[in-house]
């Protein structure tokens, strides 16, 4: 099934699979979801990731974390901010802090996709893509 939004999908994928307490989830592999997996995996969000495929049937194969007992997923909110529809860009200035800092933003900048974080160390700005925590 042909996707028109990679990430909005990407992000659905995850939260179904935290949901159903799934240990991994198959997304279509692009480099934007690479990066953001990779983004993800830096920040401690998920276990990692990789590659399986050929050609047009790559896939990331997402490993999920969980905590205690009880199995929380690590992931307890997944939002998407800019959409085809509607892009929404930010200045240095603007960029959001998402619940005080612990949560991250992930904003796709000229130089790569970024946490809030290191955008605002860098000193740009860019497209916020999406809202973890």
């Amino acid at each position: 099934m042909a996707a028109n939004d990679t990430i909005s999908d990407m992000l659905t994928r995850i939260r179904n699979s935290c949901m159903a307490q799934h240990t991994t989830t198959k997304v279509p592999a692009t480099k934007m979801t690479r990066s953001i997996a990779k983004v993800l995996s830096e920040e401690g969000f998920i276990g990692g990731f990789e590659q399986e495929g050929e050609g047009i049937k790559k896939f990331l194969v997402i490993s999920l974390k969980y905590k205690g007992k009880n199995r929380q997923p690590i992931i307890r909110y997944l939002k998407r901010v800019s959409k085809p529809g509607l892009r929404v860009y930010k200045n240095r200035k603007e960029l959001p802090r998402v619940l005080g800092g612990i949560g991250i933003a992930i904003i796709s900048t000229s130089s790569g996709i970024m946490t809030d974080r290191e955008a605002r160390k860098r000193g740009i700005g860019g497209e916020v893509l999406c809202y973890v925590w």
